[in-house]
Formats: C-alpha cells, sequence, structure tokens
C-alpha cells in the first residue's frame, strides 16, 4: 500500500517569530497628523512649524494611540513558522490571514503622514495582485524583511519534507510490511 506524500509529511507546528501593533499611522487622522509635523518651514533647522505643530496634535496623537488598543478596536500582526495572521482584540483572536506561501511580493507603500510616524502600509501580491493589506506597521521595511525570510525557511523545509516523502514511497520497504 502507498501512502500518499502529503500524508506521510509532518505538519510544520505552527510558533510566533514576530508581533507589531500598528501605529497611528493606520488612522487617516494619525496620518493627518503626520502630516502636520513634518511641515519643514520656519527659522533656522531646528525651530520649524511641524515641531509646534507636534506639541499641538499631541492630544490628538495620545487619543489615537489609546484608541488602537481599546478592547473591540486593538489589532495586531502576527508572524508565525505558517501565515501572517491579523489578531483581534485584546484577547488575540485570529482574523484575516495569509500563508506565507500564498505570495511573491511584498510590496511598501508609505502614505503621506507615514513617512513622519515611520511607518507604511505592506501588500502582500501574488501574480501582480494584491492579496492582503497590513496598514500603518512600525518601520515596514523591517517587518517585510521578516516576513520574506519566513517565508524562505517555510519553502526550504516544505522543500525538504518533500523529498523525504518520496524517497520514503520509492524505497522497497515502504510498500512491504514483513
Amino acid at each position: 500500500m502507498r501512502l500518499d506524500a502529503a500524508q506521510d509529511r509532518p505538519q510544520i507546528e505552527e510558533i510566533p517569530v514576530i508581533t507589531v501593533w500598528p501605529s497611528i499611522g493606520a488612522f487617516s487622522l494619525g496620518r493627518w497628523v503626520g502630516r502636520m509635523c513634518s511641515v519643514r518651514a520656519g527659522i533656522g533647522g531646528f525651530f520649524t512649524l511641524g515641531k509646534l505643530l507636534a506639541v499641538a496634535t499631541i492630544p490628538v496623537s495620545f487619543l489615537l494611540y489609546f484608541w488602537r488598543l481599546a478592547p473591540r478596536a486593538a489589532r495586531r500582526y502576527s508572524l508565525t513558522s505558517r501565515r501572517i495572521v491579523i489578531r483581534r482584540g485584546l484577547a488575540g483572536a485570529d482574523g484575516r490571514s495569509i500563508g506565507l506561501l500564498d505570495f511573491d511580493s511584498i510590496q511598501v507603500r508609505i502614505l503621506p503622514g507615514q513617512e513622519f510616524l515611520r511607518s507604511g502600509d505592506l501588500v502582500f501580491r501574488s501574480a501582480g495582485q494584491d492579496l492582503f493589506l497590513l496598514t500603518g506597521v512600525p518601520n515596514p521595511e523591517t517587518f517585510r524583511q521578516a516576513c520574506l525570510k519566513a517565508q524562505m525557511a517555510l519553502a526550504g523545509v516544505a522543500k525538504v519534507l518533500d523529498r523525504q516523502a518520496e524517497a520514503a514511497a520509492r524505497s522497497p520497504a515502504a510498500g512491504n510490511s514483513a
């Protein structure tokens, strides 16, 4: 009796790799704060209108910061050994997700206002189509690189496991039980 290679192959355990909370740049009001704070007009290089507006918008920034932690609004982005998942609520219930082998590229899109906040949106693409979006990711290039490295690692492990399953299926002892 020959076993299917997919049944022979052990499942790759899902373990968390990294979790990031979206910045206030995920909200349109947060991006507005970022645009206001990035105004460079002023006297010399130190005294700028943007720095004055940064101080003036502190209440709005605090409101947005704590709103993203509210029990019903809270969300975070988790990279695991098998997928990228949006976790919702304080308990971290799984929301939408994308498998690490389901996309072929990740594009960083920085909307106006996000540059000041050092955040951006990550767009997961396959065959030129947008599949999945993470908004307001802090340090988006770092998270993008982590996702790509996890994808390469999973693809390598899957390839090795497939080869082992094929070799086991071809071996003479695999089909015969004494």
